[in-house]
């Protein structure tokens, strides 16, 4: 980039192009931008800060031309305004290639990668180095409660950013994490995902070490160290680094230990030794063994940077965590409704037991919306319903588009509610959120827990669900199940 004075961002609407945006504003460009349809929060932050976009794409919104256009992943060819921008010779970047030339050169990069709790770890992470008076720079893949947006520029040192291992641009089919250039690099874990860009699970974790192997011989690497689950998937991706390699979990044998995990009302307290000896006593208000792994990367790459313990637990007492992470939306006559962004079997699985673990006794619904492009796939159909019958109750609903896929390839619902009866817990399939919304109103009870998980805004079930229960009871259902 040779300083352009206006940058049109094509796909602006997108979780990260809308902060992106936001920070090209900050840095003194005129930013504009298309999408097929702006919502929040992307749509709120545009206009908080005076960004003017349109909800269509056309190739007129490239007049006057732009000095340069930054192209979303999910923009392809046939795009109206991305053809323009081919046609006329526009010069074009990808997100991850802006940051990347823009933002990313003269900082200490930190980068959180795996398959699951990086939106949580960067946003706890960006927070502790704000209490620290560090005064990041950051971008999550959400927003970022204590800071009400996803994105800062703190003008700090370090640059804390959410590696994401999905691709980064029509013409870049690598992972948008290949652009970051980590210094401090966190693996949370690896577990097959993403089945419409990686083939396999060896493809998916090939990236992954190829991560790694673009760390320094200064830097460091992080990683979820227990032998269960993604363990040694996550050994095999570390194996061959260049830099010194820590490991953080339960198990004796790690760098980083967590034990005596304690849950009060919706605190959790614990210790944490490294290598032997104490490094503190922290407390947080969530709960689920999950976040006490998210807190210990943290720990490690944190004190790594000269942040003392003190420091820290100063700041994850306070930490807000990211909004669709068990986002409490209402509580209608004793019935809780939460949101959360789950989009894997074993984040689903997760999600159930934190919700336990933080609402005890509460008969426990799983609410789910097959709507990542791994999840709309046959990819976890086995193991889905183990996830899911961890809940009292299952209801699932329809496959997101589904029908861009073929019925050889996509996700059969009443497969897997027939799972989850096998296992012995009741499931129902409804086609939208309308019909799952009137089946509770007739079904749920006072201290039931409703636990609405997609990673999208799942047709406004939410909001369905607090007006719908909100009205009065005994109303009959015409949903149709099966």
């Amino acid at each position: 980039m040779s300083n352009p004075k206006h940058i049109h961002v094509i796909g602006i609407g997108g979780s990260a192009m809308a902060p992106l945006a936001g920070m090209l504003r900050e840095r003194g460009f005129r930013v504009t931008g298309s999408d097929s349809g702006v919502y929040p929060p992307a749509s709120t932050l545009l206009e908080k800060l005076g960004i003017s976009f349109f909800n269509t794409f056309d190739a007129s919104h490239l007049q006057p031309l732009p000095d340069l256009v930054v192209v979303g992943n999910v923009i392809a060819r046939g795009n109206p305004e991305l053809e323009e921008v081919l046609d006329r010779k526009i010069p074009y970047r990808s997100m991850p290639e802006i940051l990347e030339e823009e933002f990313l050169p003269e900082h200490h990069s930190i980068v959180v990668s795996g398959t699951h709790g990086k939106t949580t770890t960067t946003a706890m992470l960006a927070w502790i180095f704000q209490t620290a008076g560090k005064k990041p720079n950051f971008l999550v893949g959400g927003v970022a409660e204590n800071f009400g947006k996803s994105y800062g520029l703190g003008g700090g040192q370090e640059f804390i950013l959410e590696g994401d291992e999905y691709e980064t641009a029509f013409w870049d089919r690598g992972p948008k994490f290949f652009h970051y250039h980590p210094d401090d690099l966190i693996v949370t874990s690896l577990e097959y995902d993403h089945a419409d860009i990686y083939p396999d699970f060896a493809t998916y974790e090939l990236a992954f070490r190829r991560l790694v192997n673009l760390v320094p011989r200064s830097g460091r690497v992080v990683i979820w160290g227990d032998t269960e689950d993604s363990g040694p998937a996550l050994r095999r991706a570390a194996e061959k680094a260049f830099c010194p390699v820590e490991t953080y979990g339960f198990g004796a044998a790690n760098d980083w230990i967590a034990s005596e995990v304690h849950v009060e009302a919706e605190v959790m307290s614990f210790l944490v030794a490294h290598r032997g000896k104490s490094a503190g006593e922290f407390k947080l208000a969530a709960t689920g063994r999950h976040n006490v792994l998210n807190v210990l990367a943290t720990i490690a790459v944190a004190q790594g940077r000269g942040i003392s313990s003190e420091e820290i637990a100063k700041a994850l007492v306070t930490f807000r965590s990211v909004k669709r992470r068990m986002d409490v939306k209402g509580d209608v006559n004793g019935v809780l409704i939460v949101d959360d962004f789950a989009h894997h079997p074993t984040a689903v699985r997760a999600t159930i037991e934190a919700a336990r673990g933080r609402w005890p006794g509460r008969r426990v619904w799983a609410i789910l919306e097959p709507r990542s492009n791994s999840m709309r796939r046959k990819v976890f159909e086995e193991s889905l319903p183990k996830a899911l019958a961890q809940a009292d109750r299952v209801i699932l609903g329809g496959v997101f588009r589904a029908q861009q896929l073929g019925d050889e390839s996509r996700l059969d619902l009443d497969s897997v509610a027939e799972g989850v009866r096998r296992i012995g817990k009741d499931a129902h399939v409804f086609p939208n959120a309308e019909g799952i919304a009137d089946y509770l109103a007739g079904e749920v009870k006072e201290g039931d827990l409703l636990l609405v998980m997609s990673n999208g805004n799942f047709d406004g079930l939410c909001e369905k669900l607090l007006k719908r229960l909100a009205q009065p009871s005994g109303l009959p259902s015409e949903a149709s199940i099966r």
